[in-house]
């Protein structure tokens, strides 16, 4: 089995980050199961706190799941909380695409009835309830905290002990006022915090799940590349929502935009 994980971070295999995100990503693969890490390319890899960046970045996204079936990767992951590109990526691709918030606020109501969201800064809170209620699971959330901070200082946290030692516990503050307010499970909404969480073996805090999104993540693509295989290749519906092209018009698009689009497509 191989899935690509597709991160928003450029340099990624040369990065702080990378470096912990493969530790995270080893620590939970079935035998057998290959994962590669992939960064973006094109983008400029600040983060998608600001709606013009995760604009750029989904379209290279959306063509590397495009790339990724066509190379044999069984399942594509998209590996940022803003699930950048994840309804475009699975009109255009037949394999499972499946993204970081999606899963985790999934599985996060699987393990209690209600759960808090902590998010990596002020700004980056409103996209994170978009998808809350893109879920339709506004009804389990009870709140969002974020940490006073931003990509660049988390940068900086990879590399420097006190910083990071400041944002965790920062995190763990917000965490426990979260459960205060009827929290049943956490979710860190943000990788940065997720790879930190995972390499400290920090999975609950006043016996209350933290979820880790990585984890879920990769987990939950191998079973759906499992099912895939068990439900005779069909994982995702192409019916209306992700329906692709067909016919004359699907000819036009390829005129356009070259051969690769929509593969499979008739």
């Amino acid at each position: 089995m191989k899935l690509w994980y597709q991160s928003l971070v450029r340099d990624i295999n040369g990065s702080p980050y990378g470096r912990l995100l493969r530790s995270a990503v080893d620590a939970c693969t079935d035998p057998g199961t290959q994962v590669d890490i992939h960064g973006i390319e094109q983008s400029s890899g600040f983060g998608v706190h600001y709606r013009f960046l995760e604009l750029n970045d989904t379209k290279e996204v959306v063509y590397n799941a495009m790339r990724a079936e066509r190379e044999g990767y069984d399942a594509f992951l998209i590996g940022n909380s803003s699930d950048a590109g994840i309804r475009e990526a699975r009109e255009v691709v037949n394999i499972p695409v499946l993204g970081l918030s999606e899963t985790s606020l999934h599985i996060a109501c699987m393990m209690g009835a209600t759960f808090g969201l902590m998010t990596v800064s002020e700004k980056w809170t409103p996209r994170n309830l978009e998808n809350v209620r893109r879920a339709g699971l506004e009804g389990r959330l009870v709140g969002c905290v974020p940490l006073n901070t931003s990509p660049l200082e988390l940068k900086k946290a990879m590399a420097e002990k006190p910083r990071r030692d400041k944002v965790m516990s920062d995190f763990m503050a917000g965490a426990k006022s979260l459960i205060e307010r009827g929290a049943e499970v956490i979710i860190p909404a943000g990788g940065d915090i997720i790879v930190f969480l995972a390499e400290d073996r920090i999975f609950e805090v006043d016996n209350t799940p933290i979820l880790n999104g990585i984890y879920e993540l990769v987990k939950m693509g191998e079973v759906a590349v499992k099912l895939r295989k068990l439900s005779g290749g069909r994982f995702k519906s192409k019916r209306l929502g992700y329906a692709a092209p067909s016919g004359d018009f699907l000819k036009r698009i390829r005129d356009f935009y070259g051969p690769d689009v929509y593969p499979g497509a008739r």
